[in-house]
């Protein structure tokens, strides 16, 4: 292991249109090949069709989505005495928050529908209803670190 010691967090700039870390953290997560104006078009055209489709506000549901999204538990591998185990352990926030997005957006890219701007809100709005690929990808994620609980002393 190296010794040096850990690089400091970059803070990230709220987005100009609704002053969220998060959104900005979304964006960056949809972004592909440094195509960033493409990615904030295609998220922004979103959270309008939502409100379009719920007459809420759209952050508020975009929030909810990753909240149901994000998993508190999960399981990582651990090799003790030549066999390995999956070991429970809890999920820090960024990494939450990782997880939930990444989860969002492949499940929406997965999903059936002419263009991804339909794609994604479907799957935020079903994922803020606590529906949706992204939600039971949490819950066999939480399932799964239930079933492993009886290694949870191997944590680390």
């Amino acid at each position: 292991m190296s010794r040096r010691s850990k690089p400091e967090k970059r803070i990230q700039t709220a987005d100009p249109l609704y002053g969220s870390v998060d959104v900005t953290k979304f964006i960056n997560r949809i972004m592909r090949r440094g195509k960033k104006s493409l990615a904030e078009r295609i998220f922004y055209s979103t959270l309008n069709r939502i409100k379009e489709r719920t007459n809420e506000q759209p952050l508020e549901i975009f929030q909810k989505a990753l909240n149901n999204a994000t998993p508190l538990l999960e399981v990582k591998a651990r090799r003790i005495g030549g066999s390995t185990y999956q070991v429970p352990i809890e999920v820090k926030a960024d990494r939450g928050f990782a997880l939930s997005s990444s989860w969002i957006i492949e499940a929406a890219k997965k999903r059936g529908g002419k263009t991804f701007i339909d794609k994604l809100t479907n799957e935020i709005l079903d994922a803020s209803n606590g529906v949706g690929a992204a939600c039971k990808k949490r819950e066999d994620t939480h399932k799964m670190a239930e079933a492993n609980k009886a290694f949870a002393h191997y944590r680390y």
